[in-house]
């Protein structure tokens, strides 16, 4: 049965093609953006991809309650994927916590004032598995959670396990009329929907571009992005019980094996692209003067 669905934070690049997976499903979504001017061009981009004639924007801003109230009125779901994702961590992490806490806590109780009746939450594989170094026992599961106080978390996975948890902790307490279940995607790659490529691929332009003569021993776990849209439809429409968290991810991928890849496919496109590892000791020693080394020495060979 075809539902409204509102999607925030819909200029995304998962949540474009979270919008196209919803609407190709046959329903009616509802977008916030910051600005209809500029959320026409979400528009624009899915008009080439499907029939938008049941797509609906709206204005409405995380750390704000204007247009908030419109935006969930009415609607049967939320999918809730609106958080912000910076390519360089911040120096004060609450530039990344407050927004991520305070715009899902927002969301969540106008959900339950307008007895929306599901919900889905936007999470991350970095809300599962960060700050253990090597200490964790292998693998991680849907029930672990990062440690906040562990060596290099980052700004971004504190927010992204604050939210989540500030959100499962009002569930819990509250014990809403609501399905509630989150997506927790690990690193997230594929075709973009417009010039938009998301903030995952910057790490694959600047690897073309040359812009490490060499790689540190890093892995990660990457997730195709149609995958991912494909998993809130299904998180909105299971039947299982609330609270599910659904992690998606394939087996972890090393940035060197990527590296080398691109000079295999593209050639002399990816001339550029480094194919040596650096040795985690000059990665330590490059840390003593570099920031962005620093927070990356926990996670060598992991």
């Amino acid at each position: 049965m075809a539902k409204t669905v509102l999607i925030t934070g819909i200029s995304g690049f998962i949540a474009k093609h979270t919008a196209l997976a919803f609407l190709n499903a046959g329903h009616a979504v509802r977008g916030t953006v910051r600005s209809i001017t500029k959320g026409e061009a979400v528009r624009t981009t899915l008009a080439k991809h499907c029939d938008t004639s049941k797509l609906t924007l709206v204005e409405a801003d995380l750390l704000s309650d204007g247009g908030w109230d419109d935006a969930v009125e009415g609607v049967d779901g939320i999918a809730h994927l609106a958080s912000p994702f910076p390519l360089a961590q911040p120096k004060d992490e609450n530039e990344l916590i407050r927004p991520a806490v305070e715009g899902t806590m927002r969301v969540l109780k106008l959900a339950v004032k307008h007895k929306v009746p599901r919900f889905v939450q936007t999470s991350s594989l970095v809300a599962v598995l960060e700050g253990y170094g090597d200490s964790h026992p292998q693998p991680f599961t849907e029930n672990d959670w990062s440690a906040l106080d562990g060596p290099g978390i980052t700004p971004y996975a504190k927010s992204k396990t604050l939210a989540e948890r500030a959100a499962r902790d009002f569930i819990a307490a509250e014990k809403p009329a609501l399905h509630y279940s989150t997506v927790n995607p690990g690193i997230v790659f594929g075709p973009a929907l417009d010039e938009d490529v998301g903030s995952s691929a910057e790490v694959i332009g600047m690897l073309l571009k040359g812009a490490y003569p060499a790689i540190p021993r890093l892995y990660f776990y990457p997730v195709d992005v149609r995958d991912i849209a494909k998993m809130h439809v299904l998180a909105m429409e299971t039947d299982q019980p609330s609270g599910g968290r659904y992690i998606g991810a394939t087996d972890q991928l090393w940035y060197v094996e990527v590296s080398r890849a691109l000079k295999e496919h593209f050639g002399q496109a990816a001339r550029k692209a480094p194919s040596r590892e650096m040795p985690d000791f000059l990665v330590k020693t490059v840390a003593l003067f570099d920031k962005t080394a620093r927070s990356i020495i926990h996670d060598l060979g992991r």
